[in-house]
């Protein structure tokens, strides 16, 4: 079977205002996720060295930005259990125009070493911190119309902790949230399609997401949200805890989940062609 990506789409309808001047830089995307996903951080998997690395490397992007943040040197601890921590690294953009919040997440961390082996993680998921690393950098010099917190969170693969910590200790009321983006796997697709999963419980957004589907370079899919017959990715990454909470009006978690197939082969592998193509829909 077929792996196949997800990426959100829904960002630009927030960001009407934007002037899209400058263009997402496709060789440093390139550079981050090749770094992420190499043999020196051994998978990434939390409270190795090599997770310790990723953090620090995400960590002097955001310094490199100028990015602020409302954690310490960027970092939020949260317990793992008695002795060890997790770290999510938190940026954040005030908004032009608006103190309403979109949340823009991808986890770091990935399932290290098994048997010997290296899971590299170049595609869950080095992508999808590459995103949101280039996305901060794109935002800094073009200002958001309502503020974006950067969330490159840690141990999704322990159970989706760090998310779970983040919403616990979100550094806003979070009421001001307007949309939770999450960004996993999007490195991949041998059909060039993405899946958009969540009108079922999100309707209203439905039609810019077909907005975007019509101009993108990608095929947008809907469906595998729960629908009749269909599988159900609502709660399978780190959008799920935000989506539990059920914040109503407050919120709208949209899902853009894939069929995984392939979470414990050793690969480092991302399509240098296809990553760019979801991005520079920005």
């Amino acid at each position: 079977m077929k792996t196949i990506t997800y990426f959100f789409l829904l960002l630009f309808c927030y960001l009407p205002s934007l002037t899209w001047s400058q263009k997402i830089d496709k060789q440093t995307l390139l550079q981050d996720v090749q770094y992420l996903s190499s043999d020196k951080l051994a998978g990434r998997a939390t409270t190795t060295e090599g997770n310790e690395l990723a953090a620090n490397y995400i960590i002097s992007r955001f310094e490199e930005l100028e990015i602020t943040s409302q954690y310490p040197d960027y970092i939020q601890h949260f317990t793992l259990s008695e002795g060890t921590e997790g770290r999510n690294i938190i940026g954040f953009i005030p908004g032009t125009s608006s103190s309403q919040i979109i949340l823009l997440m991808a986890h770091y961390d990935h399932l290290g070493k098994k048997d010997g082996k290296i899971y590299h993680g170049a595609d869950d998921n080095a992508s999808g911190t590459a995103t949101l690393l280039n996305l901060a950098a794109y935002f800094m010099e073009n200002k958001p119309s309502h503020s974006i917190l950067f969330a490159a969170t840690d141990a999704e693969e322990m159970g989706l902790l760090g998310a779970k910590a983040l919403l616990h200790d979100f550094p806003f009321p979070l009421k001001q949230i307007k949309l939770v983006v999450n960004m996993d796997m999007i490195s991949r697709s041998e059909e060039n399609t993405l899946y958009a999963v969540g009108t079922t419980f999100y309707p209203q957004f439905k039609r810019y997401l077909e907005k975007a589907g019509k101009r993108s370079p990608v095929e947008l899919v809907f469906g595998n949200d729960g629908g009749k017959g269909e599988l159900d990715w609502t709660n399978a990454s780190d959008h799920g805890p935000f989506h539990k909470k059920k914040f109503h009006s407050f919120i709208s978690v949209w899902q853009i989940m894939p069929i995984i197939t392939s979470l414990l082969i050793p690969s480092r592998t991302s399509n240098r062609h296809f990553i760019y193509k979801p991005v520079s829909l920005y």
